[in-house]
């Protein structure tokens, strides 16, 4: 094997301790909302009239997050011209960390006063959507400090915890708003 195919397998074995420990939260958070039982009980907060509609506007916030996550990773990638503003990095990193803050008061609304749900494809797409989420953040937060990845590993870790995040949005709050009409 030549030197510059050991130096790329070299560098994507940097994914390895990443990979394994998101596939256990992922599988963690499955089998947790498999078997505890529901408690209906969840998360509330003053201003809205029930615990949904505090999860899909939460959720909400959170893919709006995502969406400035992906923007601005656009910018930083250089896919909209050469330069970027120095408050693109910091914007970046602090819309990440609040989409993140914003999308775990829904996770623990989700596993401990849902669980895990497959009585229709929808439930059973947004319980694996919702395991693979963190699952890939995980993923996706141990490999920022790792140096000599291959190029193509954060744009992917991230489009696939974008998609993931989207795809919770789609199958939570759009489907609420569209069955229940929008609420607070």
């Amino acid at each position: 094997m030549d030197t510059e195919g050991t130096r790329r397998i070299t560098s994507a074995a940097g994914l390895y301790v990443p990979l394994l420990l998101g596939a256990v939260v992922a599988v963690t958070l499955g089998v947790y909302g498999n078997v505890h039982t529901p408690t209906g009980v969840s998360v509330n907060v003053a201003g809205f009239s029930g615990p949904m509609e505090v999860k899909v506007w939460l959720a909400s916030g959170a893919a709006l997050l995502a969406l400035v996550q992906l923007v601005t990773a656009l910018a930083m990638w250089g896919k909209f011209g050469p330069g970027m503003p120095s408050w693109l990095g910091p914007l970046h990193r602090w819309s990440g960390r609040g989409a993140f803050l914003l999308a775990v008061p829904v996770a623990v609304h989700c596993l401990y006063a849902l669980g895990f749900a497959t009585y229709d494809t929808r439930t059973l797409v947004h319980s694996l959507l919702g395991c693979f989420f963190f699952g890939a953040f995980t993923v996706k937060m141990l490999s920022l400090p790792k140096r000599g990845l291959p190029g193509w590993t954060l744009p992917l870790l991230g489009g696939a915890v974008f998609t993931a995040l989207i795809g919770l949005w789609l199958t939570s709050s759009l489907w609420f708003f569209t069955t229940f009409g929008v609420r607070f």
